[in-house]
């Protein structure tokens, strides 16, 4: 992680190395809190924060979910990633961090009392899952682990305690020597990978999962709308990975990993074991969208000045 000047906490914007928080934070030791992930990137008018409206509200309503208050606004939210990135001085494109946690004040299970606290980092951060896995592909291992449970947990929240499970998927599949873990629900379909939502390609379709135990991704949203407007046909329905290892082509998706192309699955290749045609297309059209090249989409940057 490349360190920046300053990050924001609570209405102050400390240096890196002084952001800080108490070790009886209740968040360290109970795992109710929420977080967004946002990317801005350099484009011909300088930076832009990709669809900041939309991850704001994700982030707010993450908190409603798990039962805390957050005493800013989502303008006020808003304006403090606007700010932290201009008050940093980045070159490259950019990862942004708000957090919604609950602080030093009380213990035990019962949370409402303890304060309330918000910050927002930022860092130049590259691909996610490697810029040869954007151009190549990734190679992936259905997990051991199962995704989280409608009936355990609340899947449209993107809270601190949902990603237990996204970690013991990650660290197995890279000990058993992949690059990133595919989970199924508690019914043995496909959910989602470890902090990605996925896509296939058969016979010119594009098909994707629901979200009925899974976060609402911004950025699978993104690359359905890109893939109608170039006229193919996308389905959300149910999907098994038997299903996969016969597909013509495969990606994931998410603000981290962008459009990443898996070229294998359980040591079956997908396609020509590369990345393929339809998905390089939306790959192409994603980031001529969030690098400004677009002007269709130009609503969905916000510049950075």
């Amino acid at each position: 992680m490349k360190e920046a000047q300053f990050i924001w906490m609570d209405g102050d914007y400390v240096p890196w190395k002084d952001a800080k928080i108490h070790v009886l934070s209740h968040t360290l030791h109970y795992g109710n809190g929420v977080f967004e992930g946002t990317r801005a990137y350099q484009t011909n008018k300088g930076l832009a924060i990709f669809r900041l409206q939309d991850h704001t509200k994700r982030l707010l309503n993450s908190a409603k979910i798990v039962a805390i208050k957050s005493p800013y606004t989502q303008k006020e939210l808003e304006d403090v990633q606007v700010e932290l990135l201009k008050k940093n001085s980045f070159e490259g494109n950019v990862y942004i961090r708000p957090i919604i946690y609950l602080g030093y004040g009380v213990m035990g299970l019962y949370h409402a009392k303890a304060p309330v606290n918000v910050s927002v980092a930022a860092w130049e951060w590259g691909a996610y899952l490697g810029e040869e896995g954007l151009l190549n592909g990734i190679r992936v291992k259905t997990s051991s682990f199962v995704r989280n449970s409608v009936k355990s947990n609340m899947g449209k929240a993107k809270s601190v305690a949902n990603y237990l499970n996204s970690q013991m998927a990650k660290y197995e599949a890279i000990t058993c020597g992949y690059e990133e873990a595919l989970l199924l629900d508690d019914n043995g379909f496909v959910a989602e990978g470890s902090g990605e939502c996925f896509f296939l390609i058969r016979d010119g379709e594009i098909i994707t999962p629901p979200f009925d135990n899974s976060l609402e991704s911004i950025t699978q949203d993104t690359v359905i709308k890109l893939a109608k407007e170039l006229g193919y046909k996308v389905i959300q329905r149910r999907v098994t990975r038997d299903e996969i290892y016969i597909c013509d082509e495969a990606f994931f998706t998410g603000t981290a990993a962008e459009v990443t192309p898996v070229r294998e699955l359980d040591g079956r290749v997908i396609g020509e074991g590369k990345r393929g045609k339809i998905t390089k297309e939306l790959q192409d059209a994603f980031f001529d969208v969030v690098s400004g090249r677009s002007q269709k989409h130009l609503d969905y940057l916000t510049f950075v000045n």
